[in-house]
């Protein structure tokens, strides 16, 4: 459970089925949510664990990490990665055999993205390693809604925006906090290598990006509205937060905003899917 990183994957499964709700605007079939969320959840549990492979030389030197399994000896490395690969060829199968190609493809695409190109290659050399490789947590509504529909529509693609965009400022206020973690490691998330100043403005930039996307979802996905008025809340208190952290770039003021980033995902998403289904009960 530890290697998996449970609670990471809540936030990916969150996103996954109110998408697969709006593509086939009433309640999907129980037996294929089930198996969608069972395939993504070992896809994503897959590459969390190779991450965790990968990096336990820098989870042994930072504080957040160096209580988790493979630093501490409870877990093999090579125990690891044999459990990794096993849960992603269990994907792919379980998502090829019982959903379809295109779901399986995707989540395959995503547990390799996070694998090659943001563990391997990014984390370790650029400070916008989070920005590119945040797209690896956006894929799973490309896999809900291909899960319902085959192939993936536009606004798929705009909630697929609205994560990636929601990454950075998410995972950037949580960085703050940890800033001398990651300078330890030499692993340059942005507030560990830029100033303040700087890290707030990318933060401001991406929150506002995330609010025009969440309103063009609205028109796009035809979701009316009493969507558009969430949306619209929500965003005003993303906004907020961001505009406390730009007073004030705090620890304290960092970790409301990562926590609110949390709620705003979450409650944005199940809204488009309780309103796709009241839409068309």
């Amino acid at each position: 459970m530890a290697l998996t990183k449970p609670r990471i994957i809540e936030l990916l499964l969150v996103t996954t089925v109110p998408a697969m709700f709006v593509a086939s605007r009433t309640v999907p079939s129980f037996r294929l949510v089930a198996l969608t969320v069972i395939g993504g959840t070992f896809a994503a549990g897959g590459a969390n664990t190779f991450n965790m492979y990968y990096d336990r030389d820098i989870d042994a030197i930072m504080d957040r990490t160096k209580r988790r399994p493979l630093v501490s000896g409870v877990v093999r490395p090579a125990e690891a990665l044999t459990l990794s690969i096993g849960l992603e060829v269990s994907a792919f199968l379980l998502l090829f055999l019982e959903v379809n190609l295109v779901s399986a493809l995707l989540s395959l695409a995503a547990a390799l993205f996070y694998v090659g190109v943001y563990t391997v290659w990014l984390k370790r050399r650029y400070a916008s390693n989070i920005v590119i490789g945040g797209a690896a947590g956006a894929v799973p509504v490309l896999v809900g809604w291909s899960a319902v529909t085959g192939h993936v529509g536009a606004p798929a693609w705009v909630m697929f925006g609205i994560v990636v965009a929601w990454t950075p400022p998410h995972f950037w206020a949580l960085a703050i906090r940890h800033r001398d973690d990651y300078s330890r490691a030499s692993v340059p998330m942005l507030p560990s290598v830029a100033d303040s100043g700087r890290v707030v403005r990318e933060i401001l930039a991406y929150t506002a990006l995330v609010a025009a996307l969440s309103v063009l979802l609205v028109f796009v996905a035809h979701l009316g509205w009493v969507f558009l008025g969430i949306a619209l809340v929500l965003d005003a208190g993303l906004v907020r937060y961001a505009m406390a952290l730009r007073r004030g770039p705090s620890q304290r003021q960092a970790m409301r905003l990562f926590g609110y980033s949390i709620t705003y995902l979450t409650t944005l998403f199940l809204a488009m899917g309780a309103v796709a289904i009241s839409q068309h009960p």
